[in-house]
């Protein structure tokens, strides 16, 4: 009997010993990113008290203090105050021990409030010693990943109930342990064999779920460090929404809960606190602000998510999928824009384990089929979703309609569709980052599909911006939260390859170019049919969202031509109400002098407003900060020409965070010169960027031009069939390409037009 409690005595010592590892693991991983920040912290901390007169100190103190003795001596600033410390304020003639501690004292004050209100900003453009270790240190636990968390969740439970009953466990853990254990009195004995009963149940339910091998394997992951600080630098670039989020988190700096509920009565927001999310079916973590939204999602079953662009609508949406999936629900539904179609499905794929099926094409009915049978999420358009049948009751557990304000008016057909799906479905999510509370018709019909007592029971006075009365009367169907709101780390830059399926004049256009072996017609392809085109449709669609939340943006690219094309269909949107006017397009046939006077009138706007700019004309020298969205209307052969540009909007004196869309269309062109550039320059790209002879040498880190576009156009003739019987030079805007020039050459932006 004693071999046996001893087995299992044994089995759980060394279960408790691989739970203390990982907590301890992540304990330090967690101190690193606490120590790295410190610093940066305190120099920011610093930096704001140097900008506080010494006059504030009165305020703290109800005007007790006489600094008349102080000023006189030179200091002007707390931060001078702080700098000299105690001992030499003390020498200053008419200073004495009571005016000194007074005025530390005070100055703790300001000094604690500056910690918690100064944002730390990572600038990826002028690393440092300081943010590198910073960077490095989260991205171990950023790399981690939830699984990670979800280990130490589970270690963290796991102790608090191994300690105690591995303490009463181990008297019955030897035959001379069981009669010391009997000579203390049976009631000890018994306790002893109950702990070895209940211990053995838990170790082996541990076993059974493969809990060993989940917390070594999360330690292995928390013990990893990147490969250079290069990769943590280029990781973050790619991801620094999950570093922030991190931050945020380790620091417990978190925004105003008030702010990040939306505002919402405190019933209601209750309600939605006391909502679970499981997260086994995500591979993301989210923000506080995040998890409220899916949890406001699933405790209110048909919403409105109305934040502000740039704030994650989409993951909060799949963290609600994710949670219903771990419930054991199995069919779930988006719909959405056609141009957002390939980003719904790759965002699913990437940030859940959840199976998403395209309903979009000739096969969408079969497609409709197979996912009725095998679930998952399916994902289709507004149009398509028309001609699938309505479902039953039950069928469907959560439907998401993606861009809600498209249906807001019910005479038309597409919103039709999406009320009689909605009336059907137990769960819907609406997300639209437009605020439609400023048009109270459009918002109530949207309400109305939703909950129609509520829609009833807005008044066109009631839907005032601001108005108590009205967020009262949405709070049980609409959660809207604003960047300024719920970001207390601000992510300064955030990028988002916009994928679009290319319509069928699209692929035409596209096809011709081929066959024509012309590189730069096949790079614009996309705007050569505009009346059909899927990356002008999702430019129109960022463009309107952006005027909606009086965002200023700038459309950049390389071609004359495309710009054109841009600016006569966003002329039309400039014509209704609601439109933003359009400024240039900036061109190398424009005088540099008349440039800045473009870039100066488009910043004057107040309000939304839209800028063009040839890529290479107005990616260098010109600032232009008052843009918060940057339009790339096709991927560049040189990284760095796209760098450039994003710098002209990203750069000190942009109050707000930086969105950049890439358009990009599907299986041609695009697709290939992401992954070629991607595979090949990133790592030494980012290295590069860093340094003295990028900034005076950007061709110096390309890769060759001219290989590139003979295997891009070699290549795509080839899958599309149209290999001519004697191959013929690459051509390049109708003129041949030699082996030896570039295809694209790099003019100087104050030549005259670029290509």
């Amino acid at each position: 009997m004693g071999r046996d409690e001893r087995a299992v005595v044994a089995r759980g010592v060394r279960l408790y010993e691989a739970v203390r590892a990982l907590v301890g693991d992540h304990a330090r991983a967690v101190e690193a990113v606490r120590g790295a920040l410190k610093p940066i912290q305190d120099a920011e901390v610093a930096r704001e008290l140097g900008t506080i007169p010494v006059a504030r100190l009165q305020e703290l103190t109800e005007g007790r203090l006489r600094l008349g003795s102080v000023e006189n001596g030179g200091f002007r600033t707390v931060g001078e105050i702080v700098e000299a410390g105690p001992y030499r304020l003390r020498q200053l003639p008419g200073v004495g021990q009571r005016t000194v501690d007074q005025i530390f004292a005070a100055t703790r004050r300001l000094t604690e409030a500056a910690h918690e209100t100064v944002a730390v900003h990572i600038d990826v453009d002028h690393p440092e010693p300081r943010t590198t270790a910073l960077v490095t240190a989260l991205h171990v636990l950023v790399e981690a990943g939830p699984q990670a968390r979800r280990a130490v969740d589970t270690a963290t439970g796991l102790a608090a109930r191994l300690e105690p009953l591995l303490t009463d466990a181990r008297p019955a853990a030897g035959r001379f342990r069981m009669l010391l254990a009997g000579l203390t009195g049976r009631e000890k004995k018994a306790r002893a064999l109950a702990a070895v009963a209940e211990l053995r149940t838990l170790v082996d339910e541990a076993e059974q779920a493969g809990v060993p091998g989940m917390l070594a394997q999360a330690s292995v992951d928390l013990l990893r460090g990147p490969d250079s600080d290069i990769a943590a630098w280029v990781d973050f670039e790619l991801r620094s929404a999950e570093y922030y989020s991190l931050l945020a988190e380790v620091t417990g700096r978190v925004p105003d809960a008030a702010a990040s509920e939306g505002f919402l009565p405190d019933e209601i927001a209750e309600q939605v606190r006391a909502q679970g999310l499981d997260d086994t079916h995500r591979r993301v973590s989210l923000r506080g602000y995040q998890a409220f939204g899916a949890r406001f999602a699933l405790a209110r079953r048909k919403v409105l998510l109305g934040d502000e662009m740039g704030l994650g609508k989409t993951i909060q949406a799949i963290a609600a999928l994710a949670h219903l999936a771990a419930e054991g629900r199995s069919h779930f539904l988006v719909v959405c824009p056609a141009s957002v179609l390939v980003n719904w499905t790759r965002e699913i794929e990437a940030r859940s384990t959840l199976r998403p099926t395209v309903l979009h094409g000739p096969d969408r009915h079969e497609a409709f089929d197979d996912w009725k049978g095998r679930g998952g999420v399916a994902v289709t358009t507004f149009d398509a979703l028309r001609g699938f049948p309505v479902p039953g009751g039950g069928e469907v557990d959560m439907l998401v309609v993606d861009e809600a304000h498209t249906v807001k008016n019910p005479k038309a057909l597409r919103s039709q569709s999406v009320a009689r799906w909605t009336e059907r479905c137990e769960r819907t999510l609406f997300m639209s980052g437009t605020p439609m509370e400023n048009r109270p018709a459009e918002f109530r019909n949207l309400v109305r599909m939703l909950d129609g007592g509520v829609a009833d029971s807005l008044g066109e006075r009631d839907a005032l911006v601001g108005s108590v009365a009205f967020r009262k009367a949405v709070a049980p169907v609409y959660l809207r939260r604003n960047q300024d709101d719920v970001l207390t780390e601000l992510p300064s830059l955030q990028q988002t390859d916009e994928w679009e399926t290319p319509s069928a004049a699209d692929e035409d256009a596209y096809r011709e170019a081929v066959i024509d072996g012309n590189f730069m017609a096949m790079r614009r392809a996309a705007y050569a049919r505009p009346e059909k085109s899927a990356k002008l449709g999702r430019l129109r669609e960022i463009v309107q969202e952006a005027d909606a939340n009086g965002q200023k943006t700038v459309v950049f690219s390389y071609f004359k031509d495309v710009l054109a094309v841009i600016r006569e269909a966003l002329a039309e949107d400039a014509d209704t109400p609601d439109g933003a006017p359009v400024f240039g397009p900036l061109t190398g046939g424009v005088a540099a002098g008349r440039r800045q006077q473009i870039v100066d009138e488009f910043a004057a706007v107040r309000g939304p407003a839209v800028l063009l700019a040839q890529i290479q004309a107005a990616g260098v020298g010109l600032n232009m900060q008052a843009a918060s969205v940057v339009v790339l209307c096709e991927p560049q052969i040189k990284p760095t020409i796209e760098h450039q540009a994003v710098a002209r909007s990203h750069r000190m004196g942009q109050a707000r965070p930086v969105h950049v869309h890439r358009l990009l269309t599907t299986g041609g062109v695009d697709e290939r010169m992401v992954r070629m550039l991607a595979d090949k320059t990133r790592l030494f790209d980012a290295y590069a960027r860093r340094s003295a002879v990028a900034e005076s040498t950007p061709d110096a880190i390309d890769v060759t031009d001219a290989e590139l576009a003979r295997r891009i156009v070699e290549e795509e003739q080839a899958r599309l069939g149209v290999i001519l019987s004697k191959p013929e030079p690459v051509r390049d805007s109708g003129n041949l390409t030699r082996p030896e020039p570039e295809p694209e050459p790099v003019p100087d932006p104050s030549d005259a037009d670029c290509p």
